[in-house]
């Protein structure tokens, strides 16, 4: 296959802007080749987007009706809204959600996504699902299961179950759009068996961890009062912390926390939208550096309105932030991601990367080049411009339209289970489950 007529974004970090066709060679970008020619004149090609961070299980909780008491706190939020949702979850609703996310997905350019799934009534096989959902998509994904002790040893052990049969799977079967973690919900929700009982299913498999960190202060009380040091320490302490682990938010480690993360070698998916609504502070980013992903927390999987969020959150604390901060960011995404599928040019397209795309039809009225592009993205460019979709040298969206499957049909199915996944949480109270050391401050 040949994309031609394009100026094309070989790179995001650093940005490479090229103007040369696109070969597609057995699903990956080649120097030359023949077969059928897409026009893509006056278009941008980039690499596709990889969230790094998502919630897949939401996508049906999308102005779900709320008639408890607002919540005043982060835990409440939880105890209130999410734990209540997750319990309420069927395999009819996952795999309806997976669809939607991932139909939203590649319709804003998202390519890869990194899902931490939660059902604690729904827990045996609930991966499969969600693979099966988004690989009958095209969409590539690194998925886990959330290991939690919230709902007692039974679902913990569960949970941990889960994840070791799907990693099973993954490397039986060598699945071609899909890897797998190993997942945990945070420190606060984890004793310290089923903590450790995460950390070595992660070493038997040689795969990363991928929990909450620190991602509200409660997560800190909680580890200080149960074992006497903070998060990442305690992570550290068991095992659970290396170049493989995967911490989502962060926003609430000290200086010494940083520090071991860094030492690690560790990643951290920031998400700025759910940040702000979630009300619970700002993370340092830059003492965080560039191990700094970029996810969206189960706020859909737009990564141009995410990363374009964080990069104003940001600028509006340090103004000497540059425009290719965002670009930076979504590149450590895919590094993230291409870590997990053996593939470290994924997020590119260099000869020999696998051929994950979104051409954008986007009639640029300022010249673009490697020193404009990342104005273009910050101030021009959005998930209203993508026109087709390529993953693993398939086209998936081809001139906005899904190829594999009815997005109408698939968005007017997925009413039906938003109603009545909502009907069954009205008859679930908020959770039970409080941290340890909740009240005061750290």
């Amino acid at each position: 296959m040949i994309l031609g007529g394009a100026a094309v974004v070989t790179s995001l970090d650093p940005v490479r802007v090229v103007r040369a066709d696109v070969h597609v060679v057995d699903g990956r970008i080649a120097a030359s080749g023949g077969g059928a020619r897409r026009d893509c004149s006056g278009c941008l090609v980039v690499p596709g987007n990889v969230c790094a961070h998502t919630h897949l299980y939401s996508a049906l909780a999308r102005g779900m009706p709320y008639a408890l008491a607002p919540p005043t706190n982060f835990t409440q939020i939880l105890q209130r809204i999410w734990w209540r949702l997750d319990r309420a979850l069927d395999e009819d609703s996952i795999r309806a959600s997976a669809l939607v996310g991932g139909m939203e997905a590649l319709l804003s350019g998202t390519t890869t996504l990194v899902d931490h799934h939660a059902s604690p009534n729904a827990i045996d096989g609930s991966l499969d699902i969600v693979e099966e959902a988004l690989r009958s998509l095209g969409v590539r994904s690194v998925l886990c299961y959330e290991t939690s002790d919230r709902d007692g040893l039974e679902r913990a052990l569960a949970g941990v179950g889960e994840n070791r049969r799907f990693l099973d799977r993954v490397r039986r079967e060598q699945l071609p759009l899909a890897r797998g973690m190993v997942g945990a919900h945070a420190s606060f929700t984890l004793s310290d068996e089923t903590l450790a009982a995460c950390c070595e299913a992660a070493g038997v498999y040689g795969v990363g961890l991928h929990i909450h960190a620190a991602e509200d202060g409660a997560d800190e009380r909680d580890a200080v009062a149960r074992c006497g040091h903070r998060v990442v320490d305690r992570l550290q302490r068991a095992g659970a912390l290396d170049e493989r682990t995967l911490l989502a938010h962060g926003v609430h480690l000290d200086d010494e926390e940083v520090g071991l993360v860094h030492a690690a070698g560790a990643s951290l998916a920031h998400n700025a939208r759910s940040n702000m609504n979630n009300s619970i502070g700002r993370a340092r980013l830059a003492a965080l550096g560039e191990r700094v992903s970029l996810g969206t927390d189960g706020i859909g999987s737009d990564m141009f309105e995410e990363s374009r969020t964080a990069f104003f959150r940001l600028r509006e604390d340090d103004g000497g932030t540059g425009g290719d901060w965002p670009l930076q960011r979504l590149a450590q995404s895919a590094h993230l991601a291409g870590r997990a599928f053996g593939e470290p040019l994924l997020g590119t397209l260099a000869e020999g990367a696998p051929a994950d795309l979104v051409v954008l039809d986007y009639a640029a009225p300022t010249p673009v080049h490697d020193g404009s592009f990342a104005g273009h993205w910050v101030f021009g460019l959005s998930s209203r411009h993508v026109r087709d979709v390529m993953v693993a040298g398939e086209w998936v969206v081809s001139d906005r339209q899904l190829t594999n499957a009815d997005q109408q049909q698939l968005a007017a199915d997925a009413i039906g289970h938003a109603e009545r996944l909502w009907r069954r949480l009205d008859e679930i109270g908020p959770h039970e489950f409080e941290p340890m050391g909740s009240k005061g401050g750290i």
